[in-house]
């Protein structure tokens, strides 16, 4: 079966929560709410229905999202969509639909960041190949400047 790939954009409700499994593997959990935005029929902005999404992350991009985001924070990410059935205390079973992340990033229509790599196991961190290569360079006078 093919996996449900979706992209979310909204904003976290809580900040991200990390826990560690037995194994000491960390996960982080946290929600996004996300709503559409609309103009009603007098031209005035309205705000559609909230949904929340519940997500999952694990090892290395848990620990990043719980150094790096907070409550409040608007963020774009991408994952899995995943379905997982539970049994409450009462004895009810559920069924909850969370998003298992692959990618998360802050959502820059709003906000400014500042990228900070980390170094990973002894890897080096690859070099940023524009930064060395100076300003580009001017164009000639006869060339159209696109």
């Amino acid at each position: 079966m093919t996996a449900i790939q979706v992209t979310v954009t909204g904003n976290l409700t809580g900040n991200p929560e990390l826990r560690y499994t037995a194994t000491g593997t960390p996960v982080a959990s946290f929600s996004v709410a996300s709503n559409e935005r609309y103009k009603d029929p007098q031209g005035q902005w309205q705000d559609g229905p909230t949904s929340f999404v519940r997500c999952n992350a694990w090892r290395d991009l848990a620990e990043h999202i719980t150094e790096s985001l907070a409550k409040g924070d608007r963020v774009v990410m991408t994952g899995t969509l995943r379905q997982r059935n539970y049994e409450t205390k009462e004895g009810e079973k559920r069924t909850v639909w969370e998003v298992a992340v692959t990618e998360v990033g802050a959502a820059l229509r709003y906000a400014k960041v500042k990228i900070s790599k980390v170094q990973r196991d002894g890897a080096p961190v690859p070099e940023d190949p524009w930064a060395a290569a100076g300003p580009p360079p001017a164009p000639a006078e006869d060339e159209p400047p696109f």
